[in-house]
């Protein structure tokens, strides 16, 4: 539905810290699907760890912020146009299995409600239809 470079017209985030590929789903307000895929070129892979590659939690979590800011913009009226999106918050992350390079992930992101400016989501992310992580997140707007 979105690839790389429409998402970039929402998102701040540029190379090496954009991590969502394309946008395959989305229903305004409710939930909303991304691709990320794994190489072995990501920078990240370098130090984390030589010789045994493992994608960091913390980038799975900033993963699902990124798909969730896109929801939280596309749902919002135009006000939100001229805002950047602000990952505030994060309850109950739980990393099930390692992700590695090859690995295709579907981060999977529900909207449970905004309120006070305040986006709440229920995510979780997906390598062969197996749950790798999940997370519930808070995100905002605020000025450039």
């Amino acid at each position: 539905m979105l690839d790389c470079n429409e998402i970039m017209k929402i998102l701040p985030h540029r190379y090496p810290f954009l991590l969502v590929d394309r946008i395959e789903e989305v229903e305004t307000g409710k939930r909303i699907v991304g691709i990320k895929n794994i190489t072995i070129n990501e920078p990240f892979f370098q130090g984390h760890f030589p010789g045994h590659p493992v994608m960091p939690g913390v980038l799975l979590i900033e993963a699902m912020a990124q798909v969730a800011a896109v929801l939280a913009y596309v749902s919002s009226d135009a006000s939100a146009r001229s805002k950047v999106t602000y990952f505030v918050g994060i309850d109950n992350a739980r990393f099930r299995k390692p992700v590695v390079p090859g690995d295709q992930l579907r981060l999977e992101l529900e909207a449970v409600g905004c309120k006070r400016g305040i986006w709440k989501f229920t995510g979780k992310v997906l390598v062969a239809d197996k749950l790798v992580a999940e997370a519930d997140l808070k995100a905002t707007f605020a000025d450039k």
